[in-house]
């Protein structure tokens, strides 16, 4: 009896142990570890950040090359501020600009950065000044419906004296 249960504890352990490293090897080669400070630290302001988190991609033309590291709300304006981790070996013009975009209609949110054609850099600390917020897939469906209502209350009904179905052929007409 007391050797089955020791050999119960054991073969728990060795499961924990196994579970443990793979959950070490998830986190280090997933690009999400906290902590990355390697990189170029810049700062972006937004109307709307809906659904951008934390440790999601940083990318330019799809290509991940950074991460998002913190998200703030300044309190004077009221806007969003996210600082952003990026890859240091880039060599980002000062006109890049940044877009929060959505991965598919069920897919998460990312920064897209467009780098410009300036010939300053941007540095360590640097904030991107031209930025566009997240687009709620909500919002736009109840534009959308909205503006059918309009367009199908705003048609003008038959004008009097005309007829509302055509004359049936073989039926002569006044």
């Amino acid at each position: 009896m007391a050797t089955r249960s020791i050999a119960e504890v054991a073969t728990g352990a060795v499961v924990l142990g196994i579970a443990g490293v793979f959950l070490g090897y998830a986190m280090l080669h997933s690009g999400r570890a906290g902590g990355a400070t390697d990189g170029l630290s810049l700062t972006a302001r937004f109307d709307k950040i809906d659904g951008l988190n934390n440790g999601a991609d940083v990318r330019i033309a799809g290509v991940k090359v950074g991460s998002v590291i913190s998200q703030r709300i300044d309190p004077t304006s009221f806007a969003a501020e996210i600082t952003l981790n990026v890859d240091r070996t880039l060599r980002l013009p000062k006109d890049t600009s940044a877009e929060i975009t959505s991965e598919g209609l069920l897919g998460g949110k990312y920064v897209s950065l467009v780098p410009g054609g300036a010939d300053q850099l941007l540095t360590n600390g640097a904030r991107i000044t031209e930025t566009q917020g997240s687009v709620s897939l909500e919002s736009l469906l109840g534009r959308f419906i909205f503006s059918v209502t309009q367009m199908n209350s705003s048609q003008p009904a038959n004008a009097p004296g005309t007829p509302t179905t055509p004359a049936q052929p073989g039926t002569p007409s006044r």
